[in-house]
């Protein structure tokens, strides 16, 4: 989305980073870091910036985000598109167990110990302290607060993406005997699910959160396409 914006001259885009990743890849574009404070906040920061659309395209399990934009966007009479990646599919051979949740997903790794691949995002790790005696590997772009870490977790620090190979390889290195993982869906990440496939290994898969939106969009194309139609004739910021 920001690759074809930075090359538009019909629209003054901004795009706007939640500050979650310490040192995150900044788009070649105009940029901000940072939450908004709520509704509120973002309704504030629409108005005096003169907004004419907003683009929600946060990460599918952002749904306080979402839901603040889809608000926001109602009570100012402001166009909203959603871009999100289509979600993960279960394939022939998978062996998922979908769950709702986080918690739910550490209840269902069972009771008998197990070496545990954790890819759900450093903020999440914490529910998955105090279970039974599992060993957790962790892996996660920044490093995960020591007080969020279950007794004996190890921490990975890596920013992906993987391929299926290097995906085997951390698993049969690490013993691991399960995934848990979002359905963040997109190929930049499928490729642990692929490897868990290939090895015949568990995949605790939480569902994605219910969208605050009516309709979504699954390519930056489609949502340019958008613009141009609600408003072509305008500079605004998405």
């Amino acid at each position: 989305m920001a690759a074809l914006l930075k090359d538009s001259s019909k629209f003054a885009p901004v795009m706007s980073l939640a500050g979650r990743t310490a040192q995150p890849r900044l788009p070649e574009m105009a940029h901000r870091i940072g939450g908004f404070g709520g509704v509120d906040g973002l309704k504030r920061y629409v108005r005096e910036n003169a907004v004419a659309a907003v683009v929600d395209a946060t990460h599918p399990f952002a749904a306080r985000m979402s839901g603040n934009a889809a608000r926001a966007c109602a009570d100012l009479n402001v166009p909203l598109a959603v871009l999100t990646r289509p979600a993960w599919e279960r394939c022939e051979g998978d062996r998922w167990i979908e769950v709702d949740d986080f918690a739910a997903a550490r209840d269902a790794l069972g009771t008998a110990p197990r070496t545990v691949l954790l890819t759900i995002g450093r903020q999440e790790v914490g529910a998955f302290r105090g279970g039974v005696g599992h060993r957790y590997v962790v892996r996660s772009v920044d490093a995960v607060a020591p007080e969020l870490l279950p007794d004996g977790a190890r921490v990975l620090t890596a920013r992906g993406p993987f391929d299926e190979d290097q995906e085997i390889a951390l698993m049969r290195r690490e013993g691991i005997d399960a995934v848990v993982s979002k359905n963040a869906g997109g190929g930049a990440t499928y490729a642990k699910i692929a490897a868990a496939r290939r090895l015949a290994l568990p995949v605790i898969m939480i569902r994605r959160p219910r969208s605050a939106s009516d309709g979504e969009m699954h390519d930056a194309a489609t949502v340019m396409g958008w613009l141009e139609a609600c408003c072509g004739d305008h500079a605004g910021t998405s």
